[in-house]
């Protein structure tokens, strides 16, 4: 029988790298969650040797680092390790464990690799065994890695996903069981909280753009069809009854008035000549009726001319202030019969006129309280009562569909200047505070199932 030969020191030392491969797959089954990254960026160098090694999972945030207990994960090299690992990850060969260098990265993660890396890296992927990548071991030294160490790494690799595999099943198996008792409990509490909460009644309210308008404004119209030639008063003038305040342009009266004038003349001689005639004539006594007849319409048709010549200037009814825009908008203008030219308003006013958005727009009863802040002084709001919402809605000058609300201002509170505007807020019935906060979604959800 012929004498065995002993192994070599080559062959000795790969035996002792199987040997480790081996003892690091037994403790990683054995290792927990909180110990198995650490045995895989530390204890790995027993087979392969390196310099830096960093654990990195996609689903969190912390690396793990060899020689580190509790790595600065907001640290410079913290930060271009994760860059580094999720851009290699995102590669469609992230699966594939390769060698590494500068030359595979691009510009701005290459620039730092000599400030946080040596020379050579190994990228080695932890997969799941559906194919999803569980993880990265990235390890770096200062040699080249051998054909060897990539042979050793891909057995060891596999054990440490399964064992990455197995934690993330009983974690995920664990959340529904998570919960003590008294974590039930105190979720019960706040949610019954919560109800309670909600079900606190408030008084529910709207804000809508306000304006005080005249209370009993006395329109001032266009007494007949025609144009008007000037405006006698400026607007907003306080004017007193009987003061002139428009005039409309009297041309063609005054041709009218002359026409009628020389009509009426005409009838006044023929009817004249013809009295004469009658007293000798028979057949003449009987034109003198028709020729009284058209004299006395010639005499309307002037009294008529002259009493639209007369109310061609417009006198102010009553006491008040003139409210309109700006006379030039109305002079040279043609008006019809009855067309509203401005309003006469007392100088202060009751009224509160509010545009209330369709969107926002709720139910209120006649009496409703309501609180108008004007734009002067809104730390000083007044109060009034609802008296007025209007059945259907209209474009507003924003040109937003909107409810026209008014209110009248109490009797202590103080008159407020004509035109003023604000902001006017609506107090209703009280409400639960959820079903006041979750009005619009519903309404939405409303029109969405076409309730």
């Amino acid at each position: 029988m012929s004498d065995i030969a002993p192994p070599t020191a080559g062959l000795n030392q790969q035996l002792l790298r199987l040997s480790g491969v081996l003892q690091l797959q037994a403790q990683a089954q054995l290792a927990g969650a909180a110990e198995l990254g650490f045995l895989i960026v530390n204890e790995t160098a027993s087979v392969v040797p390196y310099t830096h090694a960093a654990l990195w999972q996609a689903h969190r945030r912390n690396l793990v680092l060899s020689g580190a207990g509790a790595p600065d994960q907001d640290g410079p090299y913290a930060v271009w390790v994760r860059r580094l690992c999720s851009h290699l990850a995102a590669r469609p060969d992230a699966a594939r464990m390769r060698m590494l260098s500068a030359a595979d990265l691009p510009a701005p993660i290459a620039a730092d690799w000599a400030e946080h890396l040596p020379d050579h890296a190994l990228w080695c992927p932890l997969s799941f065994p559906d194919g999803r990548l569980a993880g990265v071991l990235l390890l770096a030294r200062q040699d080249p890695f051998a054909e060897g160490d990539a042979t050793l790494l891909q057995a060891l690799t596999g054990s440490y996903a399964q064992s990455l595999a197995w934690h993330t099943l009983q974690r995920r198996a664990r959340l529904p069981h998570s919960l003590t008792h008294r974590r039930r409990l105190v979720l019960v509490l706040l949610l019954l909280a919560l109800v309670g909460i909600g079900a606190v009644p408030i008084r529910s309210s709207i804000l809508a753009p306000a304006e005080i308008v005249p209370a009993e404004p006395t329109p001032v119209r266009a007494p007949f069809a025609g144009v008007v030639d000037s405006i006698l008063v400026a607007p907003n003038a306080t004017v007193q009854a009987g003061a002139p305040l428009l005039a409309l342009d009297t041309t063609q009266l005054a041709s009218r008035v002359d026409v009628a004038k020389k009509a009426l003349e005409f009838a006044q001689v023929e009817y004249a000549q013809v009295a004469r005639e009658a007293v000798a004539d028979a057949r003449a006594r009987g034109r003198m009726a028709l020729l009284r007849s058209k004299m006395e319409q010639q005499e309307a048709e002037l009294g008529y001319q002259q009493s639209l010549l007369s109310r061609a200037r417009v006198t102010a009814p009553t006491d008040g202030v003139a409210v309109f825009n700006d006379a030039s908008e109305w002079i040279g203008r043609p008006v019809e019969l009855g067309e509203r030219i401005m309003v006469l308003a007392p100088p202060s006013s009751r009224i509160v006129e509010l545009q209330v958005p369709v969107a926002e727009v709720a139910t209120f009863e006649p009496g409703a309280p309501v609180q108008f802040f004007g734009n002067l002084s809104p730390d000083q709001p007044v109060a009034a009562r609802l008296t007025f919402a209007s059945y259907g809605s209209a474009v507003g000058a924003d040109g937003v569909m909107a409810y026209v609300f008014r209110a009248q201002l109490d009797d202590a509170a103080p008159p407020q200047r004509l035109g003023l505007k604000g902001t006017g807020k609506v107090y209703g019935e009280p409400r639960p505070l959820a079903l006041w906060l979750l009005r619009r979604p519903l309404a939405t959800l409303r029109q969405w199932l076409a309730l």
